[in-house]
């Protein structure tokens, strides 16, 4: 693993345990962003637009998440490793649940994503406060917070009646 030297004050054996957990992070990060533009360019329905405006909302909410992880990994001296084909390798979510268009499918799926990776963005925070990074544990809280209020507007319209 390439590394740069820095100023950082945390032990190098810290850093390098943490760059691989954001970089493990960053490419669930990335997966779910690009399940989240598969469900807006996709979606079909009577909720069509509520829906295809809700999705592209937390693709960009999730985008910044994506900066926010790469970025840590970039201050710890690391590269952060987000290509296509690390995504594609290396994602712990499984792969995007809709084949069709309509809008409940859709929301099964992206919840579902949502659902599992706000599970290993906690763990995240778990390994990082446990390890002694209360910044790169602050992070994930935040990734956390925000994949909570998002799974939240996603699932609701699951609970409606039809």
């Amino acid at each position: 693993m390439k590394k740069y030297p820095t100023k950082n004050d945390l032990s190098a054996g810290l850093r390098e345990k943490m760059i691989g957990l954001l970089n493990s992070r960053l490419v669930d990060s990335i997966d779910l962003q690009t399940q989240c533009k598969q469900a807006h360019w996709n979606v079909k329905g009577p909720d069509f637009i509520a829906l295809h405006e809700l999705f592209d909302k937390v693709n960009e909410e999730v985008e910044e998440y994506v900066d926010l992880i790469a970025e840590r990994v970039v201050q710890l001296g690391g590269v952060a490793d987000g290509s296509v084909h690390c995504v594609a390798k290396k994602s712990q979510l499984q792969p995007y649940g809709a084949r069709g268009g309509s809008g409940r499918e859709h929301v099964e799926a992206l919840s579902s994503a949502l659902a599992s990776y706000g599970k290993l963005v906690r763990a995240g925070i778990d390994s990082a406060d446990r390890a002694g990074d209360k910044d790169t544990a602050d992070i994930f809280t935040e990734v956390s917070r925000g994949t909570d209020k998002w799974l939240w507007f996603v699932e609701a319209h699951l609970q409606a009646p039809r």
